[in-house]
C-alpha cells in the first residue's frame, strides 16, 4: 500500500525489480543510475525520478548517493478523480514509458514531507495513513511548480483517460474490444478516441497497441518465458500473430528483441 526507505538500504534494487506500486526516488546527496524498462537515468543531488506502476527498475550505480524511496499503490492514493489527475499531472507518473529526471533544486519542503512519511510509517499515530496522503499530494503538488517554475508546459489530464490507460494495462490477457472496454467504464467508443487524440495524439486502439508493445518489451526483456507465454500472457491466441505484431511496432522479431536486450 505504502513504504518509504532509504537508498542506501536497498541492496535488493541491484536486480530488477517490478512493483505495481508508484515509485519515487528522491536522490538528496551523491549520484546514482537507474535502469527503468529499456532507459538509463542518473540521478545528482535534488533530483528525483518517477517510475510508474509495472515498470521494471533497478539501480545501476549507487554507492555514494542518499536519499528516498517512497512508493504506493494506485488505490492507497487515488480516492477521487482529483488525486487521479494529480498524480499524472504534468506527466508526473507517466504510462508511456517517458520518464524523466526531475531537477528540485534544494527544495526543503519535499525533503521535510518525505521525512515526516518516514516517521509516520514508523510510529503509525493516530490516522496516519490520511496524514501521509496529503504529505504525498503536498510532495506531487511541489514537484508540479517546480516543473511549471522551468518553463514546462501545464498538461493536465483527464480522469477517465487514465481509468482506460490502467484498466487495459491491468487486463492484458483478456484482450478486451475496444467496446467492451468502453462499456466497463460506463463510457463510449467515441469519447475515448476523443480523449484518446487529446492526450496522445492517437486513437484509443493505438494507445492500446502501444501498451501491449510496451508490456511485450517487458516481459521479452526480464522474464524467463518463451514467446509462445509472452503472447498467451498478453491475449493472443496465435504466437506467431503476435510476432507479426511485435515486429511491425518495434522493426524486431521478439526472439530477436530478447537475444539483444535480455537482463
Amino acid at each position: 500500500m505504502i513504504n518509504i526507505e532509504l537508498i542506501e538500504n536497498t541492496i535488493e534494487l541491484l536486480k530488477p525489480k517490478r512493483l505495481m506500486k508508484y515509485v519515487l526516488i528522491y536522490c538528496v546527496d551523491g549520484d546514482c543510475s537507474v535502469i527503468v524498462d529499456e532507459k538509463e537515468l542518473s540521478l545528482k543531488a535534488n533530483d528525483i525520478l518517477t517510475i510508474t506502476s509495472g515498470q521494471y527498475h533497478y539501480f545501476k550505480k549507487f554507492e555514494n548517493a542518499k536519499g528516498f524511496i517512497l512508493d504506493f499503490t494506485l488505490d492507497f492514493f487515488c480516492k477521487n478523480d482529483s488525486d487521479i489527475e494529480l498524480i499524472f499531472l504534468n506527466g508526473l507518473f507517466c504510462h508511456f514509458d517517458l520518464n524523466e529526471v526531475i531537477a528540485i533544486g534544494d527544495n526543503c519542503k519535499i525533503y521535510d514531507q518525505l521525512c515526516q512519511i518516514t516517521e509516520e510509517i514508523n510510529s503509525k499515530p493516530f490516522q496516519y495513513l490520511t496524514s501521509i496522503h496529503a504529505r504525498i499530494v503536498l510532495i506531487l503538488t511541489e514537484i508540479n511548480r517546480v516543473k511549471i517554475s522551468q518553463g514546462c508546459e501545464i498538461w493536465k489530464p483527464d480522469a477517465l483517460f487514465l481509468k482506460f490507460l490502467e484498466l487495459v494495462r491491468n487486463n492484458f490477457k483478456h484482450n478486451y474490444s475496444l467496446y467492451k472496454i468502453a462499456e466497463k467504464l460506463n463510457t463510449s467508443v467515441s469519447k475515448l478516441n476523443e480523449l484518446a487524440k487529446l492526450h496522445a495524439g492517437k486513437t484509443a486502439q493505438n494507445v492500446i497497441y502501444g501498451l501491449i508493445i510496451s508490456e511485450a518489451k517487458r516481459m521479452l526483456q526480464y522474464e524467463k518465458i518463451t514467446i509462445k507465454e509472452v503472447a498467451f500472457g498478453l491475449g493472443f491466441n496465435d504466437p506467431f500473430y503476435f510476432s507479426n505484431f511485435f515486429k511491425k511496432h518495434t522493426g524486431f522479431s521478439p526472439k530477436i528483441y530478447q537475444d539483444q536486450f535480455v537482463f
